[in-house]
């Protein structure tokens, strides 16, 4: 098998791993707590977190509509007090299967933070913009799937 199709392999069956847990999805925002600009922008750092690309697809060869598109999969490890930084979704969507821990996400659209566990899928839309912190005593382990557009987006 080649390197191309072996990497979609591989991805087709992460993805389908994720999809299996469809009833898992993440915490949310509750209702009442929904809300446009519920939260600014931060300048934490980046701390505590690793970021491996396992597999990516150039999406080119899939169609013309995913020109200059790389579908990828990624694994975060987050480290006790670790934060992700605060970037946007607005031209990456993105999937993020929490693999094992507890984490914290701090989003644009939501006035309380938001908890997601082990076996959680948090879906990030063009509407997302967030930062993610680990308050626990143990490291978090996240599949991140995204979608690529710009190649110098070096945001998590």
């Amino acid at each position: 098998m080649s390197n191309g199709k072996l990497s979609a392999a591989l991805v087709t069956g992460l993805l389908a791993g994720v999809a299996s847990v469809g009833s898992a999805f993440a915490g949310e925002c509750p209702a009442d707590k929904m809300m446009a600009n519920a939260r600014e922008a931060v300048t934490i750092e980046a701390s505590g977190v690793t970021d491996n690309v396992l597999a990516a697809l150039a999406l080119a060869e899939e169609g013309p509509m995913l020109a200059d598109r790389q579908m990828r999969v990624r694994k975060l490890v987050i480290q006790p007090d670790g934060v992700v930084p605060w970037h946007s979704h607005g031209d990456r969507p993105a999937l993020i299967y929490v693999v094992e821990g507890e984490i914290h996400e701090y989003a644009s659209n939501c006035a309380a933070p938001i908890t997601h566990v082990t076996g959680d899928v948090a879906v990030e839309n063009h509407d997302v913009s967030h930062w993610w912190k680990n308050l626990s005593s143990a490291p978090v382990t996240l599949l991140s799937f995204d979608i690529l557009h710009d190649e110098s987006d070096h945001a998590m």
